[in-house]
């Protein structure tokens, strides 16, 4: 089984305008060895979880992780991963009671499935106060009947997801953004999860589009938005150091996440076959032990 989960942020960013090439993506995964799928209500506006429960019909339940989340209902871009990604939005939320247990038999039915093996609340950071009194205590009983296996929460903020692990409420954290080449800000909370016995996944380990290529561009996405300057040297510097050890970035990228023993998964968007089997034989072709202290000094 693979380390690596299949993100279906872009899949379901892109909806039915990439069907066919997303379905082909998830079977590439399948076969590739991929047993976790990450989704969630927000990704096309509940496109990424239609797409996924149609692959699912072809797989044995038991042998596949599936994670969706609570919380936040709609993005603020409707599809972040383009290169353009046209006109900001509104985000949508509710983290209440009656929002949450909706939520989850909303995500089951686009699914197709019973249960959810990970329920994740998503990007709670500004209403975490409402998320511990009425989301998390709703989850935890859901956990209790059986429709969902584990309570986690999924989010940027590390002083959030640090908190939730304090106060013993997560059994899972995904982290995006906060673990990866050119962002070590969730050192800490991996510490922490480490001791606490918290499953972590590490997620958007090319942030957002920046570290995808051996080549950063000026024009690359980074954190969904524009890459800046300062950011865009340090990728560079990175690239180049990575080919004098015989790597390219994305191989490095990949592999990065994995380097802390808290770690379990690293989550990756993806949304075509090819790029399922080269995440693949990237993550599965060690890098040499040297370039991590390399990589380290760019960024001091």
């Amino acid at each position: 089984m693979s380390q690596l989960a299949f993100g279906c942020g872009p899949v379901g960013g892109r909806g039915e305008a990439g069907r066919a090439e997303s379905l082909a993506a998830l079977d590439a995964a399948w076969a590739g060895g991929i047993r976790h799928f990450d989704t969630a209500p927000s990704y096309g506006d509940g496109a990424g979880e239609r797409l996924l429960g149609e692959a699912l019909r072809h797989w044995p339940r038991p042998a596949v992780t599936v994670t969706s989340k609570v919380g936040r209902l709609r993005m603020a871009i409707a599809d972040p991963y383009r290169a353009d990604p046209g006109a900001r939005r509104d985000p949508a939320f509710d983290f209440t009671a009656s929002g949450v247990r909706r939520g989850v038999v909303d995500s089951l039915a686009r699914l197709g499935i019973e249960y959810l093996d990970e329920v994740l609340v998503h990007d709670p950071d500004d209403q975490l106060d409402l998320a511990l009194a009425e989301t998390f205590p709703v989850l935890h009983e859901l956990k209790a009947a059986g429709t969902v296996r584990a309570v986690g929460v999924g989010t940027t903020s590390v002083p959030a997801a640090r908190r939730l692990v304090a106060i013993g409420v997560v059994d899972v954290v995904m982290i995006a953004n906060g673990w990866t080449l050119t962002r070590r800000d969730a050192a800490v909370l991996l510490d922490e999860c480490a001791a606490a016995g918290v499953a972590v996944q590490a997620a958007a380990p090319f942030d957002s589009g920046l570290l995808a290529t051996d080549d950063p561009a000026p024009d690359a996405r980074y954190l969904y938005r524009p890459v800046p300057a300062t950011v865009l040297a340090t990728a560079r510097e990175m690239a180049r150091v990575c080919r004098a050890a015989g790597v390219t970035l994305p191989h490095a990228a990949l592999q990065f996440p994995t380097r802390h023993p808290a770690v379990s998964r690293v989550v990756a968007g993806m949304r075509s076959a090819a790029e399922v089997r080269r995440n693949l034989a990237l993550l599965a072709d060690p890098v040499p032990e040297a370039l991590w202290a390399e990589l380290a000094q760019v960024l001091r």
